[in-house]
């Protein structure tokens, strides 16, 4: 999961806070049921039975600018599963696949390994202790976030997630990133590496 999904600063509903707390994924039998992806350590406590969620859908959604409200949350087979209201059949809850689910949230409310946008942005980028850049911004997408390091005059993206970002610490005021090669710097050319041939012939000519 994406490390920074459970909790971002959103100005998408007159500048409050938003948690954004779960994908829409599939729907679910017959009747309006829906999977769920969680970016949320608590969903029992979040999909209440009237809790209600704005939705992220594209323009060309018909649900574009609509909120949708919690009719009842269960976990099915192991897989978190929401009903919502006005959503009874199939056929409704396909037209709300992939929707991200938001909710108005206080400012000091926290979930374990999650972070509100502005707390990441200005940041230091650390690798293997050497400060490689700052962290511009922070982009949301439905599989996962990134991280936008400015670094010199490049702007770099790097997916927030554990294996990469495996350490953010806000006081410090530094991320550490563990970045697979070539992320931050450009790979040497192969073909301008001599191979284990070449030199070996050189060296018999010697």
């Amino acid at each position: 999961m994406s490390r920074t999904t459970d909790v971002v600063s959103k100005e998408r509903n007159q500048g409050k806070n938003q948690l954004r707390v779960g994908r829409l994924v599939k729907a679910h039998g017959l009747k309006g049921a829906l999977k769920l992806e969680l970016y949320t350590d608590n969903p029992a406590g979040r999909f209440t039975p009237g809790a209600e969620f704005t939705l992220q859908v594209p323009e060309a959604s018909p649900w574009h600018g609509k909120t949708v409200v919690v009719r009842e949350y269960r976990v099915m087979n192991g897989n978190p599963v929401v009903f919502l209201n006005d959503v009874d059949d199939r056929e409704g809850a396909e037209s709300l696949v992939r929707a991200i689910l938001w909710i108005d949230q206080d400012a000091d409310e926290v979930e374990d390994d999650a972070w509100f946008d502005h707390q990441l942005v200005g940041l230091d980028v650390v690798r293997d202790d050497v400060v490689v850049g700052k962290v511009a911004r922070v982009e949301h997408f439905p599989a996962q976030d990134l991280l936008i390091v400015k670094s010199g005059d490049q702007e770099i993206m790097v997916p927030f997630v554990q294996a990469i970002v495996p350490t953010v610490d806000v006081t410090a005021g530094r991320v550490v990133v563990t970045p697979p090669a070539g992320l931050f710097e450009e790979l040497p050319d192969a073909s301008e590496t001599p191979d284990a041939g070449e030199s070996s012939d050189s060296d018999a000519s010697e």
